[in-house]
Parts: C-alpha cells; sequence; structure tokens
C-alpha cells in the first residue's frame, strides 16, 4: 500500500484493488521466467514401478511423475528418469 501502514491485529473494513499493468520492472521479468517453457531430458536410467508417495504434474503437457527431488516419465511399460532444466 502506497505510504499506509497497518499495525498488525488490526481490522480493516474494506481493501482496495489496483487493477492494470503492474509498474515494477521485475513483475515483466516474472512473466518472462513463468512462460518460459522447462526442458525435460530423459536419462538412461529406467525402473520398473515408481517409489512410495508420488504425484502425478504436468510438464509442458506431458504427464510426469514426481517422486521427491527425482522425476519419472512412463515409458514402454517401464519408467524413465527424466532431468527438468
Amino acid at each position: 500500500m502506497d505510504g499506509y501502514f497497518i499495525p498488525a491485529g488490526s481490522i480493516v473494513s474494506s481493501a482496495e484493488a489496483r487493477v492494470g499493468r503492474p509498474l515494477t520492472p521485475g513483475s515483466v521479468a516474472g512473466v518472462a521466467r513463468r512462460t518460459t517453457r522447462r526442458v525435460v531430458r530423459r536419462s538412461t536410467i529406467y525402473v520398473a514401478a515408481l517409489p512410495p508417495a508420488c504425484v502425478r504434474i504436468c510438464i509442458n503437457g506431458a504427464a510426469v511423475w514426481q517422486c521427491g527431488g527425482t522425476y519419472y516419465q512412463p515409458y514402454g511399460g517401464r519408467y524413465v528418469v527424466i532431468y527438468v532444466d
């Protein structure tokens, strides 16, 4: 908020939002970063089954599995480890 300070624990009865183009240079970089496509490279590491607690996500329109910090993609009845850059 431009120059306003609201103490912690205060009750605010209304809020304002400004609609329009962001004026900060960092916001332009943020949009570019979010719209840049991620590069997916396959490794030569294959597994028959996924580790427990994997989550299915979508990267560049392709469904992949994220298991902790490792990503897997289904390939020929197995899963291949992929690297996401």
